[in-house]
């Protein structure tokens, strides 16, 4: 197995930068090769701006048509062409960062931003009367499996169905559905560790233990059953979902996970 850990946490001797080296620790004692790009760590520049694309940057600005004839011209910079190789490179992409004001980072969002491209993570396929291009499901990135490992503050009632912060799955669907299977990336259920702030030592034993379980997992675990957009679910061109595929009173994120 081939890992990329996108690591997002300023802080080296922080929980989410223990979890970081627990993950390179147990899978390459497990015979893994491993990469991480510890964003934090490469300065990493976070936001998206017309130097991204070189010459194939208009004026004004058009950020989807821009970046994909840069990358098609292999014009993008060097640090976003690194990220592309590195996740063509792998099977198996973590995404190791704290929930802050219920999302990601702004630097990992940044790192999306920059390395998924018009032409390399959308704008792919084939635009039919059957079709509706290669995402959700397929794409560059299909074949790959990933997993958010995912430190969160509050503690776990805060997040469950009646919470007041939200059910924790619906908080990351955006990212699991809309930024990881939009590409075509299957994804797993996330490892997700609560009370983040208030672990005692005993705590994180246990959640270093889990942590290691979930790892040496990762290849026999069912990825979310995310329906395909292209297999019959959904009417095209509308995308909406065909009237009677859902569970009796689903609604909501939930309709487009087939069981």
């Amino acid at each position: 197995m081939k890992t990329l850990i996108v690591h997002a946490h300023p802080e080296p001797k922080s929980l989410n930068s223990s979890l970081k080296d627990i993950a390179v620790s147990t899978l390459e004692g497990a015979g893994h090769e491993v990469r991480v790009s510890d964003l934090y760590a490469m300065d990493w520049k976070a936001v998206v701006d017309a130097s991204d694309y070189g010459p194939e940057a208009s004026n004004p600005l058009k950020i989807a048509r821009d970046s994909g004839r840069a990358f098609e011209a292999g014009a993008l910079t060097p640090d976003v062409l690194a990220e592309q190789e590195k996740l063509l490179w792998a099977d198996t992409i973590i995404l190791q960062f704290p929930l802050w004001w219920y999302t990601m980072p702004a630097i990992l969002k940044g790192w999306v931003d920059r390395v998924f491209t018009y032409r390399f993570a959308y704008g792919v396929g084939e635009h039919s009367s059957t079709r509706y291009g290669e995402r959700f499901g397929e794409g560059t990135l299909a074949g790959r499996r990933a997993l958010l490992s995912v430190t969160v503050g509050g503690p776990e009632s805060h997040y469950a169905a009646r919470g007041i912060n939200g059910p924790i799955d619906d908080l990351l669907f955006p990212i699991h559905h809309g930024i990881l299977y939009y590409p075509g990336v299957e994804v797993l259920p996330p490892f997700v560790l609560h009370s983040a702030d208030q672990l005692a030592e005993e705590d994180y034993a246990k959640a270093a233990e889990a942590w290691k379980r979930r790892l040496l997992t990762l290849e026999s675990t069912d990825p979310i059953a995310f329906r395909r957009q292209n297999f019959g679910d959904y009417e095209i061109p509308s995308l909406l979902l065909k009237e009677g595929l859902e569970p009796a009173g689903r609604t909501g994120f939930g309709l487009h996970v087939s069981s």
